[in-house]
């Protein structure tokens, strides 16, 4: 027979259009077996409070709608087991240096508008084939390390220079600029390091490896941003890309 576990969800609870600050709610829940704390979410949301807010989408771990802070790491909620978390008490909060919508939902707008600006698209030379464009798989293994991302804001919430600097471009950007400068099938390299190449850019990372300690996907932002400062040094001193 398995053991019948109770937990308790301290969920951070805020309307800024209602509430003069942010607040923690104590929720308890029983379970048998298994539990991802995005199921313990929704337990609470269809059985004891139904204003809770909170965002999700796939429940698989790749659209990464469910980033949060869980237990003092960011963390996907449909990831994370919490009899993994190796204590009753779940305390969660929304992702860091963004804005509060409700409770656990947070306006991702500055997060996308910083993606948008190094160009999150391929451009393929006029010269490339119209309907195949064949890349060795050398030339592949380079994007293998950062082709994963799926843009769940953990690496931006945990940055701190992300928190100081509202104009930084964050490490989710900068990890995407790395994966379109590095794919040998773009041609829009040397324009895509004119725009991180600035004090608000690649220069404004400290290499403290928050990013790289946050992201669910074990990807390496940090080393993404070390790989752009050596191609802008390259390519100032020999032109070369």
């Amino acid at each position: 027979m398995k053991e019948n576990q109770e937990y308790i969800f301290r969920i951070l609870r805020f309307d800024p259009t209602a509430d003069k600050k942010p607040e923690f709610g104590d929720y308890r829940l029983r379970t048998e077996g298994a539990l991802t704390v995005l199921e313990g979410l929704f337990d609470i949301l269809e059985n004891q409070d139904g204003s809770l807010g909170f965002r999700y989408s796939c429940r698989s771990e790749v659209c990464g709608s469910c980033a949060m802070h869980i237990n003092g790491a960011y963390r996907l909620a449909c990831q994370t087991q919490v009899k993994n978390l190796k204590s009753r008490i779940v305390t969660i909060r929304p992702l860091a240096h963004l804005p509060i919508i409700k409770d656990l939902v947070v306006d991702m707008a500055p997060f996308f508008e910083k993606y948008r600006m190094i160009k999150p698209y391929m451009e393929a030379s006029p010269d490339a084939p119209e309907k195949e464009f064949i890349q060795s798989q050398r030339k592949r293994r380079k994007l293998n390390e950062i082709i994963d991302c799926i843009l769940c804001g953990a690496c931006h919430a945990s940055c701190t220079m992300t928190l100081t600097d509202p104009n930084y471009l964050g490490p989710a950007a900068l990890l995407k600029a790395n994966r379109f400068v590095q794919d040998s099938r773009d041609t829009a390299a040397k324009e895509r390091l004119a725009i991180v190449n600035d004090e608000n850019g690649i220069w404004r990372c400290h290499t403290i490896f928050n990013c790289q300690i946050a992201c669910p996907k074990n990807l390496n932002p940090t080393q993404s941003i070390a790989q752009l400062k050596q191609k802008v040094i390259i390519h100032k001193l020999t032109g070369r890309l």
